[in-house]
């Protein structure tokens, strides 16, 4: 089994990075394979909502999302961890997310994200990360996604890198992130074992407010 762990922060080796070395460190202890994706500092452009993922099955810019489609694929689990600017996603985080998950929704049949269970991290200097860390569960629930949570909300508290090993009680909860997302992934083996089915995919119904 393999957990994808996506760091959304600019800064490569920052608090974020951190943050998720302790989830995936508790997975690997747990037997679970871990892989960790930089979005990066590049610029990235959000979505124009064009459509032609629905054509192409990918996001029309060839970029870092499409390039992460592929080890979504293989992926069984995931943590999408992003700093917090001004009490939202980073930038870069947030441009990702949305051209990910909306080319998805739209134009893969493969369906990389249903059913599979995710959490997302936050990790600000004061305040915002539950802000954020809600802007994250939206993107989960849209795919049909399991949640995993840990004892309190997903964040961690730092201004640096060195702060991060200060937050002892936002290191646990990254613990329990991997403990729960073992867990949860060995559960769904076993039903896959027992052939236990998975929920049938009823055809998407959309009604617009206006009508």
């Amino acid at each position: 089994m393999l957990v994808a762990l996506v760091n959304g922060s600019p800064n490569k080796n920052g608090s974020t990075s951190l943050a998720l070395q302790e989830v995936a460190k508790t997975l690997q202890e747990a037997g679970i394979a871990t892989e960790t994706f930089w979005v990066g500092n590049k610029p990235l452009s959000g979505c124009l909502g064009c459509g032609k993922c629905a054509e192409l099955g990918k996001c029309v810019f060839n970029d870092c999302v499409n390039e992460f489609r592929e080890l979504a694929n293989k992926s069984d689990g995931f943590v999408f961890g992003s700093p917090t600017h001004y009490a939202a996603l980073s930038g870069h985080m947030k441009s990702f997310m949305d051209r990910l998950f909306f080319s998805e929704f739209q134009g893969n049949q493969n369906r990389a994200f249903r059913l599979k269970p995710a959490a997302g991290i936050t990790i600000a200097r004061r305040c915002g990360a539950a802000t954020a860390f809600s802007q994250l569960l939206k993107y989960f629930t849209i795919q049909e996604m399991f949640i995993v949570s840990s004892r309190y909300w997903n964040e961690v508290f730092a201004l640096t890198p060195k702060d991060v090993p200060e937050d002892h009680e936002g290191l646990m909860n990254m613990r329990i992130i991997g403990r729960n997302m073992a867990y949860l992934l060995k559960l769904k083996a076993a039903g896959t074992a027992a052939n236990i089915p998975l929920p049938a995919i009823e055809p998407p119904v959309f009604t617009n407010f206006t009508r």
